[in-house]
């Protein structure tokens, strides 16, 4: 089986549990997964021993975590030239108007095009409602928004719109991938 990192960036740490969460479907298939939080990565980083990785950031004001755009930026060769992925968690992804998942399909877009990474492998989550964790400004800022979109607008508790099933499905699609590679390689390195 094949050894994968996750890189994730995160706020209020939706990103974290999707990141954790996609890496326990990796280990259920067998692959070897460790999970970094990229902000806290070692200067010493090296990507040599991995087969793979998958990137993770959260969208805030209409961009990804600027530290997650510089790892992407500094490790593109090596992420076009090995299995990646990525996922973007934005709210916008689970709004009922079509423009505003367009934008957050755009926000995605941008941040792969921006750093010279095309992953084959990805997509947008949903993420929280993380109303505990903001400040009263930003509390009722996002309260605001949430109204606009009808929806959750109660300040004394958190939501989660990330699904969960669609998640999986999109992780376990790409752990696939990685034994078809491998079995690839091995074909071509027997012709």
């Amino acid at each position: 089986m094949s050894r994968v990192v996750i890189f994730y960036g995160t706020t209020e740490g939706q990103t974290a549990k999707i990141a954790q969460h996609i890496a326990d479907v990796g280990r259920n298939a067998g692959h070897q997964v460790d999970l970094q939080h990229a902000a806290e990565l070692d200067p010493d980083f090296s990507l040599a021993p991995y087969d793979a990785a998958i990137l993770g950031a959260s969208v805030h004001e209409g961009r990804h975590q600027q530290y997650m755009v510089d790892l992407a930026r500094g490790q593109a060769r090596w992420l076009s030239d090995h299995p990646s992925a990525f996922f973007s968690v934005c709210l916008s992804i689970a709004s009922d108007d079509p423009e505003e998942r367009a934008e957050a399909q755009a926000i995605a877009d941008h941040f792969t095009a921006s750093v010279g990474w095309a992953p084959p492998h990805r997509t947008v989550v949903a993420g929280a409602l993380r109303y505990s964790e903001y400040s009263w400004l930003k509390r009722m800022l996002m309260k605001r928004i949430a109204a606009k979109e009808s929806g959750d607008t109660d300040t004394s508790r958190d939501y989660e719109y990330t699904d969960w099933e669609a998640v999986t499905a999109w992780a376990k699609h790409f752990y696939a991938t990685l034994g078809e590679d491998r079995s690839r390689k091995q074909l071509v390195g027997r012709g």
